[in-house]
């Protein structure tokens, strides 16, 4: 076996900016299989839903195109275009530097599905191209990016414009990227399964969910107004239940809870568990006690 005693300064790599996410996917969205890249779709849906969670959203579209690329938009505030701090526009900071974001101080978001701000620049760093579309006072306002990198100028630090509108909210068009992940192709069944269990969730935002892949387009919308008690009702629709649903919630020290249950005749447990929107595959104390 060859030795090599060399261990110095040389050695130690530093990745700049992105690069730590393409070179290391797994680490961020799990991993480069379909499940990883429709998790793509996931992180960027999660953000538009944190918009729903703070009053500011009430409608998100998720669009499969017939080109590869997902498109998600939301009806929101949309993503900050004003200048930062660090002398660019908000948005860039956003969706090109890992945790940022404006979930980690006080008053942007009360609840959100990701804490760590890396979701929206991962799957940027991920896709060939991530395209940017923020309606925000009165204007349309555009970014672009290829393999993580800007590749619009920005004019005087601040993003262009590419007209006005009346509308707010933010649109994202992706394309994975082949070079990334084994396969390209999102699972329909897999993300409307996802769009359908959020909307149970969040009873107050309809989801549109459309897929222009094939000969003929595709659209489901998921608005569930019951929330987590049509969730047990669907789970159970074909099974002997012995009641209906019962359902609860409360809250303590700033924290909410909501809890339905229903029993049936068969010898058979399934607890599901959400934080923040998000489903806990492996538990927690949340289940734990109850």
């Amino acid at each position: 076996m060859a030795k090599n005693n060399e261990y110095g300064a040389e050695q130690i790599s530093v990745l700049e900016g992105l690069e730590a996410v393409r070179k290391r996917p797994g680490m961020y969205i799990g991993s480069t299989s379909r499940k990883g890249l429709n998790h793509c779709i996931y992180e960027i849906v999660d953000n538009s839903v944190d918009e729903h969670l703070a009053g500011y959203c009430d409608k998100i579209y998720v669009t499969l195109e017939k080109d590869g690329s997902c498109t998600v938009e939301d009806n929101g505030r949309g993503v900050p275009v004003d200048m930062h701090a660090k002398g660019v526009a908000a948005a860039r900071i956003v969706f090109s530097t890992l945790h940022a974001g404006g979930k980690f101080g006080d008053g942007a978001y009360k609840t959100s599905g990701g804490l760590h701000g890396v979701g929206s620049s991962a799957v940027n760093a991920l896709s060939s191209y991530f395209d940017v579309q923020i309606s925000k006072d009165g204007y349309i306002h555009h970014d672009r990016y290829e393999q993580g990198k800007p590749v619009i100028k920005l004019e005087k630090g601040l993003l262009p414009t590419l007209g006005k509108t009346k509308k707010t909210g933010t649109k994202i068009n992706f394309l994975p990227d082949p070079t990334i992940f084994e396969k390209t192709k999102f699972k329909a069944d897999e993300i409307q399964s996802r769009m359908h269990e959020t909307a149970y969730l969040n009873p107050g935002l309809t989801i549109v969910f459309q897929d222009l892949r094939g000969e003929e387009p595709e659209e489901i919308i998921y608005h569930e107004p019951e929330g987590i008690v049509g969730f047990v009702k669907g789970i159970n629709k074909n099974k002997e239940v012995i009641h209906d649903v019962v359902s609860f919630s409360g809250e303590s020290e700033g924290i909410q809870v909501e809890v339905a249950f229903q029993f049936c005749n068969e010898f058979h447990e399934d607890i599901l568990g959400f934080c923040n929107n998000i489903y806990n595959s492996e538990g927690g104390s949340h289940i734990t006690v109850f």
